[in-house]
């Protein structure tokens, strides 16, 4: 992977790449567990931008830097920068820039980190931008299922919930057309995906939509469950139209293979039921827990 470059779609990364953070987040989570202190950052700042509420993206990028010997400096809360006075974001990028050696970002727009990295100095990573993508998300879903089967290919991958506005199945759809699996399509009629990423991957995926997931489930491997993405939608009478569409209970995984995994990029609202939690499908918290190491090697592979 090239150093010093910018992360903005899953897309900027290749087969290889990929296989090789795979490889390289192992040997940052048995560094992790055991408790081998890293230098490797030592020196070097990010810069955390989130204009957008967020736990375990920012938190997960901010420990990584940290344990890999880093420094972080933050915005967490756009009222507390310049943006409340009006500075685009164009200037906030070129100051920050100047101030850091490699900047996260997440903002409510769609394409605002594509702008970003314009007018970036350093590398700029996408940690979710409106709608669109969320690319790290994506690298650490792969990396869970990789890491669960032992491969990606071969594998019937359920992807369950709000396929309009999820950012996460954007990305992980996009990524999943380089490999050879079978795809279901979950959704309401009102949340399908949106035909620009349809039209880009369906001559690579063998796809099948539906709004039953009875139909599919019992010939899934990976279950990867999404909340209604309530923040948005510009009518609230149609989220509330979808509202509870979907609940994966206890009946839902008993249906499911003794091998399967079930997983979430979170935060969950009513979609998975907590009596879940226990079943040992149930990955959602180890894959969360997954996003250190897998944004551990990132950094390093773009600042080494």
């Amino acid at each position: 992977m090239k150093t010093n470059r910018s992360l903005v779609s899953v897309e900027d990364l290749s087969t290889e790449e990929l296989m090789d953070l795979f490889k390289l987040s192992t040997d940052m989570d048995r560094d992790l567990r055991s408790g081998k202190r890293l230098t490797e950052m030592q020196g070097k700042i990010m810069a955390t931008l989130f204009y957008e509420p967020s736990t375990r993206t920012r938190l997960s990028f901010e420990s990584a830097m940290r344990r890999l010997g880093g420094s972080v400096i933050s915005v967490a809360d756009p009222r507390s920068s310049s943006a409340a006075k009006g500075e685009s974001l164009a200037d906030s990028i070129r100051v920050v820039s100047s101030y850091s050696d490699l900047i996260i970002i997440r903002h409510p727009l769609e394409g605002a980190a594509k702008l970003a990295s314009r007018f970036s100095s350093v590398p700029v990573i996408n940690a979710g931008d409106g709608s669109g993508q969320h690319p790290t998300q994506t690298l650490l879903d792969l990396y869970t299922i990789h890491r669960e089967f032992g491969r990606i290919d071969d594998l019937t991958i359920t992807v369950l919930g709000d396929l309009k506005y999820g950012r996460t199945t954007h990305s992980l759809l996009l990524a999943l057309a380089r490999f050879e699996v079978r795809v279901n399509l979950v959704s309401p009629p009102i949340l399908k995906v949106p035909s620009h990423i349809l039209d880009r991957v369906k001559s690579s995926l063998q796809m099948v939509e539906t709004d039953s997931l009875e139909s599919v489930i019992e010939d899934t491997d990976v279950l990867y469950v999404t909340r209604i993405q309530k923040e948005r939608f510009a009518d609230m009478n149609e989220y509330r139209s979808v509202i509870g569409s979907y609940s994966v209970v206890r009946e839902t995984v008993d249906l499911m293979k003794q091998q399967s995994i079930i997983l979430h990029p979170l935060p969950r609202v009513d979609e998975i039921d907590e009596n879940v939690d226990n079943d040992k499908r149930a990955r959602y918290f180890e894959q969360a827990a997954y996003g250190v190491p897998v944004r551990m090697a990132l950094i390093h592979k773009i600042l080494e």
